[in-house]
C-alpha cells in the first residue's frame, strides 16, 4: 500500500495550489480517502476527507469554502484544491487511506509521506 501526495511548492497569500494523492497497493474505489496537515503554527490537524460514494467533509473550518476534495478512481488520484491560501495554511499535508478525524491521530491505516505547503504572507 503506497500513498504518494505530491503538488505542494511556495505560493503567495490568496494563490492556489492543487495536491494530489497517487495511490498504489490497493483499489482506490473500495475506501475512503483524506488528507490531514502538520504546520508550525496549529500542529497536527485533519482537514479533509472523501467518501466511496463520493461524500466529502471538512474537518476544519478555516478551509472550509476555500478547499474542494475529489477523486478520479480511473486514475487512482484523489486531489485537494486550495484556493485563497493563507499563512496558517503552511504545513506538510498528507493523504490518507481512510477519513482521518479532527485531530488527524485516528480513522486511518496507511498515509504518505506528504507534501510541503508554504503560503507568504
Amino acid at each position: 500500500v503506497q500513498l504518494q501526495a505530491s503538488g505542494g511548492g511556495f505560493v503567495q497569500f490568496g494563490g492556489s495550489l492543487r495536491l494530489s494523492c497517487k495511490v498504489s497497493g490497493f483499489s482506490l474505489d473500495n475506501y475512503a480517502i483524506g488528507w490531514f496537515r502538520q504546520g508550525p503554527r496549529k500542529g497536527r490537524e485533519g482537514v479533509s476527507c472523501i467518501q466511496k460514494s463520493g461524500d466529502t467533509t471538512y474537518l476544519t473550518d478555516s478551509v472550509k469554502g476555500r478547499f474542494i476534495i475529489s477523486r478520479d478512481n480511473a486514475k487512482n488520484t484523489v486531489y485537494l484544491q486550495m484556493n485563497s491560501l493563507k499563512p496558517e495554511d503552511t504545513a506538510v499535508y498528507h493523504c490518507s487511506r481512510g477519513c482521518p478525524d479532527e485531530s488527524s491521530w485516528f480513522g486511518y491505516d496507511y498515509f504518505g509521506q506528504g507534501t510541503q505547503v508554504t503560503v507568504s504572507s
